[in-house]
C-alpha cells in the first residue's frame, strides 16, 4: 500500500473498517435453521443415533461426535499470568502531532481515530478467581493503525519485581499457588511468595506498590496504566529519544477499602468485568489520556537511577508527564471468547517510530509473548484470528501451520525470486518500512548487572514518602496481614529486615502486628540473585541518597477529585417515603452523572406519601453497601420508621461508614442515622443542612442537600474516620 493513501485515510473509517473485519467473523443465528460445521441441516439435535430406542450409541453419528468433538476442545489453555481478563473496543485520538519526536503515523496526525482493543486482567489468579484479588492489573491496548498493530502491553503500576526476565518464571512459581497443595488461589499472602521477595532486594519499589491501595482500585475505569519499560520513539530524521508510556484516567485514580474488597469478592467477584461492562452499555464511556515522559538520548545518564531498569521509575517532578491524546472504550465485545479470549497481545508489536531500549526485561518479554502464544492459541497463524488481525493487509512469505485461514495464490513463497516478480517488495523507509534504530553497541559477552541497577531501596522509600497517612496505614495492614498468613517465622524476619531498609517505622509497625522483633541487622547477603561467583560486596547497596523525597502523583490522595460520574449510590426507603425528598435529590445526582439505585425491604415498586408508585431496583436481600459510592435515606414518616426497622439497613448504612463513604439523609430521617452503631462516634443533635466531618450529611432542604452530597461523593473516601472510628460492620 502506498504511504499516501495511508496517510490520507481518516480514523472513522479505519475504525469501520475494523469493524467490518470483525462483522465478516460474526454469525448471527437468528431465525437460521441448525446444520453442521460442513453445512448439512440437522434434523435431530436432542437424540444420538442408537441401534434401537433402548440399544447402544452408533459410531456412524457423525452429528454426535462432532458435536462432543467439538465441546471438548472447546477450551484453550489459559494464560499462565493475566488470565483473568476482560475487554472492550474503542478509539484513540491524539490531541497534537508528536512528528517531532516520532515517525509513528497514529501519534503525528490530529485529524486520525485510531481503532483499538484493550483487556484488563489480574495476574497471578486463574480465570475462575475473583476480580478484587490483591494483585497488579494489566492494561494491554492494541492499536489498529495504518502501520499495523501497536500492542501497549502494560499494568497499574509503573514498576516490576524483577529485573532481568530470566527470573520471569522463578517469580511466577513463587505468587502462584505452592505445588504441594495448589493453595491460595489468586493470593500473594504465603510462603513461597514472600520467601521469593524477602531474597529479591530488587522487589522492594514493587511490593511497596503492591501493598498499597493501587493493589485494589474501584474500576478499571479508575486506575492508571503504565508501559512499565523505556521504549524509544524515533523520528523521521532518526533522532531518538527515550520515553515512558503512561494512562490518565480521566476519573482519577480511586480503590476500594481492603475489608470491602474482601466482601466483593465473596458477593460478586465478577464486580470490575461488571462495572467495565454496564458503563459502556450504559454510554458512560471509559476514557483515559496517554500521556508520556521524554527524555533525550543525551540525558541518559543524568539521574541517579537507570533509566533501562524496569524496578524504578522517572518520578514526574523531574520529567512531567504531557498528555498528547485520549483513549475512549465504547463498544463491548459480542463474543467474550472469540474476542477477549482469543486476543494475543505482543511487546514487540511496534510500528514505525516506535523502538525497543535494553531493558533486560523488555528483551526478555520480546522472546515470550510470541511463545506462550503459540501453544495457547494452536499455533503461528494466531494472529490470523479476527481480533489480532491489523486493519492493513498482511503480504508476507509464510505458509500453512495449524488454523492457516489466508488463501495465498501464486508459486513463490520465497525471496528473492523472480517467478513472482520479486513480489512481496520491501518497504522502504520512506514508504512506512520499519528499521530499526542503530544503537552502537561495543561491548564483551558476558552474563551480569549493571551497577546501575544495584539500588533497591531508593524509589521504595520514594514511594512511602509520597503517601498520605491512611495510605500508610493501609499498607501497614497490608504487610501486616500477608505476613501473618506466611507460616515461616524467618521469612518474616527476613521480610521485616528488607522493610527496615525502607523505613524503620514501617518495619516496626509491622512487626508489632506480627509481634517479632524488627531484626538489628538485616540479613546478609540482602540480595540472593547473584552469581554463584559473584563478589557479595557489589550485590549488596543499602540506599541511594536522592534529593527528591516524595512524590506528589504517587500519592491517590492527589488524583482528580471534582466529579461523582458514574458513582453508584443507593437510596434506602421504603412505602411512605417523601417523593420530594427522594426525587429532588436523584435528580440532582443523576444530573451530576451519578448512578442512582433504589434500595427497599421489597422489590418491585414503594408507594410514595401521595400514593405514587416508585420502581425499586434492588432489595435489602440481594443489595450490599460495597456495591455503592455513597448511601442516602430520604424523608416520609413511613419509610423512615421501616427502615430503621430493618437490621439489614442499619447494618448497610454501618458498613458504608466503615468503608469511609459519603452518607447522607434527610433531616426527617435523622433516626435511622441515630439507630447506627456510628451515632456514637458523631454529634447526635441534628439542625438544617448539618454537614457533618468525614462525609455525613443531614438537611432539610432536598436541593441544599444534594449539594453538599456531591461535593462529598467527589471526595471518593473519608480516610480519616477509617481509625479512629472503626464500627462493627
Amino acid at each position: 500500500m502506498k504511504d499516501d493513501k495511508k496517510t490520507d485515510k481518516p480514523l472513522k473509517r479505519q475504525e469501520t473498517e475494523k469493524t467490518q473485519q470483525l462483522a465478516e467473523h460474526t454469525a448471527d443465528s437468528t431465525g437460521e435453521l441448525m446444520n453442521t460445521n460442513h453445512g448439512v441441516r440437522i434434523n435431530d439435535d436432542q437424540n444420538s443415533l442408537k441401534a434401537g430406542e433402548r440399544g447402544s450409541s452408533l459410531l456412524e453419528d457423525f452429528i454426535l461426535r462432532e458435536k462432543i468433538t467439538h465441546f471438548d476442545h472447546e477450551r484453550i489453555p489459559e494464560r499462565v499470568v493475566h488470565a483473568r481478563g476482560s475487554g472492550a473496543h474503542g478509539v484513540f485520538k491524539a490531541y497534537k502531532s508528536m512528528s517531532g519526536v516520532t515517525r509513528a503515523h497514529f501519534l503525528s496526525d490530529e485529524s486520525l481515530e485510531t481503532p483499538v482493543f484493550v483487556r484488563f486482567s489480574t495476574v497471578a489468579g486463574s480465570r475462575g478467581s475473583t476480580d478484587l484479588a490483591r494483585d497488579v492489573r494489566g492494561f494491554a491496548v492494541k492499536f489498529y493503525t495504518q502501520e499495523g498493530n501497536f500492542d501497549l502491553v502494560g499494568n497499574n503500576m509503573p514498576v516490576f519485581f524483577i529485573q532481568d526476565a530470566i527470573k520471569f518464571p522463578d517469580l511466577v512459581h513463587a505468587v502462584k499457588p505452592e505445588p504441594d497443595n495448589e493453595m491460595p488461589q489468586a493470593a500473594s499472602a504465603h510462603d513461597t511468595f514472600w520467601d521469593f521477595i524477602s531474597l529479591m532486594p530488587e522487589s522492594a519499589h514493587m511490593i511497596m506498590w503492591l501493598m498499597s491501595d493501587r493493589a485494589i482500585p474501584r474500576s478499571y475505569r479508575m486506575m492508571e496504566g503504565f508501559g512499565v519499560h523505556t521504549f524509544r520513539f524515533v523520528n523521521a530524521e532518526g533522532v531518538s529519544n527515550f520515553v515512558k508510556f503512561h494512562w490518565k484516567p480521566l476519573l482519577g485514580v480511586h480503590s476500594v477499602a481492603w475489608d470491602e474488597a474482601q466482601n466483593i469478592s465473596g458477593k460478586d467477584p465478577d464486580y470490575h468485568r461488571r462495572d467495565l461492562w454496564d458503563a459502556i452499555e450504559s454510554g458512560n464511556f471509559p476514557e483515559w489520556e496517554l500521556g508520556v515522559q521524554i527524555v533525550p538520548e543525551e540525558d541518559e545518564f543524568k539521574f541517579d537511577f537507570d533509566l533501562l531498569d524496569s524496578t524504578k521509575i522517572i518520578p514526574e517532578e523531574l520529567v512531567p508527564v504531557q498528555r498528547i491524546g485520549k483513549l475512549t472504550l465504547n463498544r463491548n465485545p459480542d463474543n467474550f471468547f472469540a474476542e477477549t479470549e482469543q486476543s494475543a497481545f505482543h511487546i514487540g508489536h511496534v510500528v514505525p517510530g516506535i523502538d525497543f531500549t535494553n531493558d533486560p526485561l523488555l528483551q526478555g518479554r520480546l522472546f515470550s509473548y510470541t511463545d506462550t502464544q503459540l501453544i495457547r492459541l494452536g499455533g503461528p497463524n494466531f494472529q490470523e484470528i479476527p481480533i489480532n488481525r491489523p486493519i492493513v493487509p498482511v503480504h508476507n512469505n509464510q505458509r500453512d501451520g495449524y488454523m492457516r485461514q489466508t488463501i495465498n495464490r501464486g508459486k513463490s513463497s520465497y525471496n528473492p525470486n523472480s517467478l513472482g516478480n520479486g513480489y512481496p517488495l520491501q518497504a522502504k523507509a520512506s514508504e512506512g518500512g520499519f528499521t530499526s534504530y542503530p544503537e552502537r553497541i561495543d561491548a564483551k559477552k558476558i552474563r551480569a548487572r549493571s551497577r546501575s541497577f544495584f539500588d533497591h531501596f531508593s524509589q521504595a522509600q520514594l514511594f512511602y514518602n509520597s503517601q498520605s497517612d491512611p495510605e500508610r496505614n493501609h499498607m501497614i495492614d497490608a504487610f501486616s496481614f500477608e505476613l501473618g498468613k506466611v507460616q515461616s517465622v524467618e521469612v518474616r524476619q527476613r521480610m521485616l529486615g528488607i522493610l527496615s531498609l525502607v523505613d524503620k517505622g514501617l518495619a516496626a509497625a509491622v512487626a508489632f502486628a506480627l509481634r517479632i522483633p524488627v531484626p538489628q541487622d538485616p540479613e546478609l547477603p540482602v540480595n540472593h540473585s547473584i552469581p554463584a561467583d559473584g563478589n557479595l560486596a557489589d550485590y549488596d547497596p543499602f540506599t541511594v541518597d536522592t534529593a527528591l523525597k516524595a512524590s506528589a502523583a504517587l500519592s491517590m490522595a492527589n488524583t482528580v477529585k471534582d466529579t461523582i460520574k458514574t458513582r453508584k449510590i443507593a437510596f434506602l426507603a421504603a412505602d411512605g417515603v417523601d417523593e420530594k425528598s427522594l426525587t429532588t435529590v436523584k435528580a440532582a445526582l443523576e444530573g451530576a452523572g451519578a448512578i442512582v439505585e433504589i434500595i427497599s425491604p421489597r422489590l418491585n415498586f414503594i408507594l410514595s406519601e401521595g400514593d405514587e408508585q416508585i420502581p425499586v431496583n434492588h432489595s435489602l436481600l440481594t443489595a450490599a453497601s460495597v456495591f455503592y459510592d455513597a448511601v442516602y435515606v430520604p424523608g416520609g414518616t413511613n419509610s423512615v420508621a421501616t427502615i430503621e426497622a430493618e437490621a439489614d439497613a442499619v447494618h448497610f448504612l454501618n458498613e458504608a461508614f466503615k468503608h469511609c463513604k459519603a452518607i447522607a439523609a434527610d433531616l426527617g430521617a435523622a433516626q435511622v442515622l441515630e439507630a447506627t452503631y456510628f451515632s456514637k462516634k458523631i454529634p447526635s443533635e441534628f439542625s438544617d443542612q448539618t454537614v457533618l466531618r468525614e462525609g455525613i450529611v443531614v438537611g432539610e432542604d432536598p436541593k441544599k442537600l444534594a449539594d453538599q452530597l456531591i461535593l462529598a461523593i467527589s471526595q471518593h473516601r473519608f480516610w480519616e474516620r477509617e481509625k479512629p472510628r472503626k464500627v462493627p460492620a
